[in-house]
């Protein structure tokens, strides 16, 4: 019998997180069929009473986008044309052994209104300024919990899982990308971002994170970028312990890994690793890198990120072609730049603009996702599981262990705009930064040699 979440189960949830547009749940109740899940809910804006919701799944530009998706195009609910989009679109590239759908399950207004005020207090403020529980959705999105193995919370053995966001991991190359954004070639979007986050307060560190690392196939490189995650988290690193966190932000960013914090994940992974103080973080952080290289499951990742060829410069162009407007970006250039380097663009068949714009929206999707990371520890090395498995030699230990992507969100696509101005902001943003640090040293070489003569 199908069960309708209502009111009464609202008590049961647990929150765990949220990102831009949702927010995600555990279960701590005993109802069979939702041991082991997560929740994922829609977020509605606070200062527009329109909801992220609407009757109609997708714009008349966006069924044409992805007319060869018939289901995805054929519903009219917007929460099941992203679970579709999951399942026919992202499940195929990043292969279906890391990807969950999910399922949907009925939810009264009630239960959703319910959730919003248990959770509340637990949110981070500068999310619950800006968003609230969607309580206009008639359901919600139902996943395996990727922090645990499947019946973890029975298992003897303690489970410890990682979240990784590992962002874009290429330099883009397009030969649209605008002279005065020529930065991009040589410093990635991530690093980027920094300096914009850093203004709007955001963070409060730089990251020395590089997804160049991450993406880089070097075992070395790989837990380089791993041990700067770990130092400065932000948004991009949480660790779980049997399905609860014990490090990272929850729905905003975590400050730098200060000496308390390195002792108390330290003091937490006794039960998990092997070792002597100091040594199990080390371990730790270790044991994550040497599954992301043996594991390949970021080679995947970014191939399907590389979909995105011409980068926004070159995509924006496509957009405006495929919702017949006046291209706002070629109006800003002059006729002679404009000819030299975007009216080729603008010539080409719709379907040609079509491709370029869903393969960049996919790849959005691709450098925007999470990788979870579980491991199990296994006695006496039996290899007696449906699992990869891994021997970390630093603390003599056998390693259970699985890889799921998760976050993966079906974009909008009148986000392209917003894509558009971003870039610009950040590429503007970084190269204050730089112009504000090399001012800096020559003031203080000028000093210097003031005071020496």
């Amino acid at each position: 019998m199908e069960v309708i979440l209502d009111k009464k189960y609202a008590g049961d949830w647990i929150y765990r997180g949220e990102g831009a547009a949702n927010l995600v749940l555990g279960y701590s109740g005993s109802i069979p069929a939702f041991i082991g899940k997560v929740m994922r809910l829609q977020k509605a804006p606070v200062n527009g009473s329109k909801s992220m919701n609407s009757p109609t799944a997708l714009t008349v530009h966006e069924r044409l986008l992805w007319k060869n998706a018939e289901d995805i195009v054929a519903t009219s609910n917007k929460e099941l044309a992203c679970q579709l989009f999951v399942k026919h679109i992202m499940s195929p590239l990043l292969g279906s052994t890391y990807v969950d759908s999910g399922m949907r399950v009925p939810a009264s207004k009630e239960f959703l209104e319910s959730v919003e005020k248990n959770i509340i207090s637990q949110r981070p403020a500068s999310r619950v300024d800006a968003a609230k529980v969607d309580t206009q959705c008639d359901s919600v999105l139902l996943m395996s919990d990727h922090s645990l193995f499947p019946r973890g919370t029975h298992e003897v053995e303690p489970c410890i899982s990682v979240e990784i966001k590992p962002k874009c991991g290429f330099l883009p190359s397009s030969k649209f990308i605008d002279e005065g954004n020529a930065i991009k070639r040589s410093i990635t979007r991530f690093q980027m971002h920094q300096a914009l986050k850093l203004h709007q307060e955001e963070v409060s560190e730089y990251s020395e994170y590089n997804p160049l690392d991450m993406f880089s196939g070097s075992k070395d490189r790989i837990h380089k970028a791993i041990r700067d995650l770990f130092s400065t988290p932000q948004n991009n690193f949480r660790v779980f312990l049997n399905g609860s966190q014990i490090f990272g932000g929850l729905g905003g960013g975590a400050d730098s890994t200060n000496f308390v914090t390195r002792g108390k994940f330290e003091d937490a992974l006794k039960c998990v690793i092997q070792g002597g103080d100091g040594l199990r973080t080390m371990s730790f952080l270790q044991l994550v890198a040497e599954t992301v290289h043996n594991s390949g499951v970021l080679d995947r990742l970014l191939e399907v990120q590389k979909l995105d060829n011409l980068d926004i410069d070159g995509a924006i162009h496509a957009y405006y072609d495929i919702v017949s407007e006046p291209c706002m970006v070629c109006r800003a250039f002059s006729k002679e730049k404009m000819s030299q380097r975007y009216l080729s663009l603008h010539s080409i068949s719709l379907d040609e603009s079509l491709k370029i714009v869903k393969d960049f929206l996919i790849a959005a999707t691709a450098k925007d996702c999470s990788l979870m990371i579980s491991f199990r520890p296994k006695k006496d090395g039996n290899t007696g599981s449906p699992y990869n498995n891994l021997y970390l030699e630093s603390s003599n230990q056998f390693f259970d262990y699985k890889v799921n992507f998760i976050d993966l969100d079906l974009k909008q696509l009148k986000k392209m705009e917003e894509y558009y101005e971003l870039d610009k902001k950040i590429v503007t943003y970084y190269n204050r930064m730089v112009e504000t640090e090399e001012r800096q040293k020559k003031n203080t070489s000028t000093m210097a040699l003031k005071t020496a003569n």
